[in-house]
């Protein structure tokens, strides 16, 4: 079994340094403690997990805790060391095939659904290879000349922000693995979700034209931008999220089984997956359990559900005679939803597109988000497994519809009232 985690999570990360294109002095000395933050953060993720736990793949969509410490170690030494530090000595150059994720400009990469068959290099080698990267990250930073500590800073705040979206894959990947392991294993036993208090009530929005997409010059990623006018209808959302007590309802009234409550791919998907209620639920002599962090755990009817899939969510807002918010009301109300953040994931029914007169970075870190903008929907918030100060009212999250092993769920808007 796994080891009880040494400090709950999320972590409580301080802000970042400001961004490079603020008039003050850059501080070196804040962007290294920075770095070090985040790069430790990845390891006290990991300490719970043996070697084998952070070995396993259990699913194509999913990725070994082991490779996601290294994937985050090669996105600064391709990105940051080996392209700005002359005769910067590679800890070892197969890493660079191994490592690499879906960045076709930097070169081939090993296929994803292999990464669990990599068992060399081994958890300690990963370790070493962190520690050498990280070392000659903090000497660059320390030892650049002026004119070129905005580009580094530029390129190791997207590494950062980067990483620690992996760190919550970190998290939602090993609790898929755990839930297929009959022994199911906790991975924090002392893991409890945050508490949240009692919701009512809704946000109204009155509609007409506003704005959406990020403004200011705090981080953001390419795909929130620019900023842009939209057209919104008069619509109101709920401040609470969906409950499990909601859905168990929707599960008692036959949700899964009615047709006429889903989309066509969704229904075809719910019969093939057997789906009968949200990720990770089991029901043993009449009581319904859900996998944790924790463990299995009964399920709790007051807490928000997760784990549920676009097709889900759309059909239970059919069943309840509602709708799922679009990304822009979303956006807009999100000021006033106290639950925005730090519980689930919200689905939205806007497709993952380009905002008008978007354009990707240029050369391989443009290949970040702009590729992916098709078959997918806009998730907005945060979850239980996000990083502190890694979430903004901006932020768009996105996966493809029948996806459901991340901390996924909803809350509901209507039309006209």
């Amino acid at each position: 079994m796994a080891a009880t985690a040494t400090a709950q999570i999320p972590d409580t990360r301080p802000a970042f340094p400001p961004p490079p294109a603020d008039a003050r002095p850059i501080d070196r000395g804040a962007w290294i403690a920075a770095f070090r933050h985040v790069r430790d953060e990845t390891e006290r993720r990991a300490a719970p997990l043996s070697p084998e736990d952070q070995q396993i793949q259990s699913m194509p969509d999913a990725s070994p805790t082991k490779w996601h410490r290294a994937h985050t170690t090669w996105f600064f030494e391709q990105f940051l060391l080996t392209a700005m530090v002359p005769n910067y000595t590679v800890f070892d150059e197969r890493f660079f095939y191994l490592f690499n994720s879906y960045y076709v400009q930097a070169g081939p990469r090993a296929p994803r659904i292999s990464r669990g068959l990599v068992t060399r290099p081994t958890c300690d080698e990963v370790a070493a290879y962190r520690a050498h990267v990280d070392h000659a990250v903090a000497g660059l930073i320390a030892e650049a000349r002026e004119g070129q500590l905005a580009e580094i800073v530029a390129t190791l705040e997207i590494g950062l922000h980067h990483e620690q979206q992996h760190q919550e894959l970190m998290l939602t990947d090993i609790l898929h693995a755990f839930a297929q392991n009959p022994l199911l294993p906790a991975y924090d036993e002392g893991w409890r979700w945050p508490s949240l208090a009692q919701q009512q009530g809704r946000v109204a929005l009155p509609g007409g034209v506003t704005q959406m997409g990020h403004a200011g010059s705090g981080f953001h990623f390419d795909n929130e931008e620019p900023r842009h006018d939209v057209l919104l209808r008069p619509v109101s959302l709920d401040r609470a999220l969906v409950t499990n007590g909601e859905w168990l309802e929707f599960m008692q009234d036959g949700g899964y089984a009615k047709p006429e409550l889903w989309l066509s791919d969704g229904y075809v998907a719910a019969q093939a997956e057997g789906w009968e209620a949200p990720g990770y639920w089991r029901q043993a002599d009449g009581v319904w359990s859900s996998m944790t962090l924790a463990g299995l755990k009964p399920v709790d009817p007051a807490l928000p559900v997760t784990h549920v899939s676009y097709y889900e969510a759309d059909a239970f807002a059919r069943w309840a005679g509602r709708d799922l918010p679009t990304e822009a009301e979303w956006e807009t109300a999100s000021g006033s939803l106290d639950a925005a953040f730090g519980h689930v994931w919200q689905w939205t029914r806007s497709a993952y597109s380009a905002y008008p007169g978007y354009r990707p970075l240029p050369g391989a870190l443009g290949e970040y988000n702009g590729k992916f903008m098709v078959s997918q929907f806009v998730l907005r918030g945060a979850s239980v497994a996000t990083p502190q100060g890694h979430s903004r009212p901006t932020y768009r999250n996105f996966f493809y519809p029948h996806q459901r092993w991340q901390f996924t769920g909803l809350r509901l808007s209507r039309y006209g009232e």
